[in-house]
């Protein structure tokens, strides 16, 4: 065989080589994983289906067989994100008697979420793309956290209703910056975790009764180490 036959067979046998075949579950999963890079990444929402094709490799066509709607799309990250702090023990967490015990563990779990995946959940939430279009598993866990959290601040620290809710929001924040600072590698996990158990501790000290606070007067400070 001549060399320049070889060399037509090489290219040919290359052409007809299979391309790698994904399964359904597998090619959900890269254009989920693709949205929650370019959200994380934009910071806002719609995304653009061009750039998240290109991201997940694939057509805009396929990614509407799989998510006929951005709202289906978001939702289904939303959905996931749930699940993972579902799994990490939220719902727990938030049934503690102690409001200290409540807020840390629930304030644990959600700072090791995003300083694992990143303000994903957060960024959709909170986009006003989203407003009528949250699935209602999402809120429905979303919000028996909440108001579990709040009974206990409204029982321990005895707030108005507005503070009460205001004082809930901060809080929130507080391990979202945390993790995300850890997502970003701008602060190493175990020092960001320490200063948000420190910043949840002194802010649930602040805003008790006085009385309570003039009790616990000789105890430990809450400085940072």
């Amino acid at each position: 065989m001549s060399a320049k036959s070889k060399t037509k067979n090489k290219k040919a046998g290359k052409l007809a080589s299979p391309r790698r075949h994904l399964t359904s579950a597998a090619r959900r999963e890269q254009i989920l994983s693709a949205a929650r890079e370019l959200i994380l990444q934009q910071g806002s929402l719609p995304l653009s289906l061009e750039q998240l094709a290109e991201r997940a490799g694939t057509s805009k066509a396929l990614i509407y067989v799989y998510f006929p709607s951005h709202y289906e799309l978001y939702n289904a990250i939303m959905r996931a994100e749930v699940a993972d702090l579902e799994t990490a023990g939220m719902q727990a967490a938030s049934m503690k008697k102690n409001l200290q015990d409540a807020a840390l563990a629930c304030a644990r779990i959600y700072f090791e979420h995003i300083a694992k995946r990143g303000t994903v959940l957060h960024l959709i939430l909170r986009d006003l793309y989203m407003v009528g279009h949250i699935d209602p598993q999402v809120a429905k866990f979303r919000d028996t956290v909440v108001r579990r959290l709040a009974r206990l601040v409204r029982r321990k620290l005895n707030l108005p209703a507005r503070e009460n809710i205001a004082a809930i929001n901060l809080a929130i924040t507080i391990p979202e910056e945390a993790g995300r600072l850890a997502f970003q590698g701008d602060l190493a996990p175990e020092r960001a975790w320490l200063v948000c158990e420190e910043l949840i501790s002194a802010s649930i000290a602040a805003l008790a009764p006085q009385r309570s606070r003039s009790e616990g007067s000789g105890g430990g400070s809450f400085a940072l180490r």
